[in-house]
């Protein structure tokens, strides 16, 4: 049996699981996780051993105290710039093109029917594994591979971390019909560092500011410039 459970249906019920696990853990989702297993087990569209993953992830999200289940993923998914879940955010950064292809994407999703809340951002992997589950098998699967590369790294991050939810990005890899495998991830900025607000007049120097009046030495520091992976093609993440 393939990925798809349909030749003209993606995994609905499969990507629609996943979707839910990317989410903060909430009560509700906890308290349903039996059914999210059935659901899992009765499409059949993912290999036996990555169900078995799946299987414990939402067992242990049931089964730990809320407290520390919530506190975990604040930790994992919103702290942690490697394991990031706005797909942007890996391959824009902060820049100013961020915006445009958000209304990029945006679009993509209301041509198909889907419309926003005013808090929701439309590059959350979870959102695209929502979309995805919408669409013909084909669409969906060349979709999600559009930005497989950025969540090949997410894995890798998580995997790293022997973090469970790793199974779930290995899951949307394997959907996708790409293969979930690792690749180097650079280590994530210390917290100090990536919180630090950038000193003020950062490339002057204070040398002979004891001498008013006088020219004062100033030196030019160039700012450093970080790498992403390639921005997926078109509107998709």
């Amino acid at each position: 049996m393939g990925f798809f459970s349909s030749p003209q249906r993606p995994a609905v019920h499969t990507l629609r699981v996943l979707a839910h696990l990317l989410r903060y853990p909430t009560a509700e989702l906890r308290e349903h996780a039996g059914e999210l297993r059935e659901a899992l087990r009765a499409e059949a569209a993912l290999p036996a051993t990555r169900l078995t993953e799946l299987d414990a992830l939402l067992v242990h999200l049931s089964q730990q105290p809320a407290l520390d289940v919530e506190a975990d993923y604040v930790e994992l998914f919103d702290r942690g710039r490697s394991t990031a879940l706005h797909l942007f955010e890996h391959v824009l950064g902060d820049s100013r093109d961020r915006g445009p292809a958000m209304i990029d994407l945006i679009q993509t999703y209301e041509k198909a029917g889907l419309f926003f809340g005013p808090t929701e951002l439309p590059d959350h992997l979870s959102v695209l594994l929502e979309f995805a589950s919408t669409q013909p098998a084909a669409v969906a699967r060349e979709f999600l591979g559009e930005s497989a590369h950025i969540v090949r790294v997410i894995f890798s991050a998580l995997q790293k971390r022997q973090s469970p939810y790793a199974s779930v990005l290995a899951a949307v890899l394997e959907i996708a019909g790409e293969k979930a495998e690792p690749v180097p991830v650079a280590a994530d900025p210390g917290i100090d560092e990536s919180w630090a607000e950038p000193a003020v007049f950062g490339g002057c120097s204070t040398e002979g500011q004891a001498k008013p009046g006088q020219p004062q030495p100033i030196r030019i520091v160039k700012a450093a410039t970080g790498r992403h992976p390639s921005p997926p093609s078109g509107a998709q993440a």
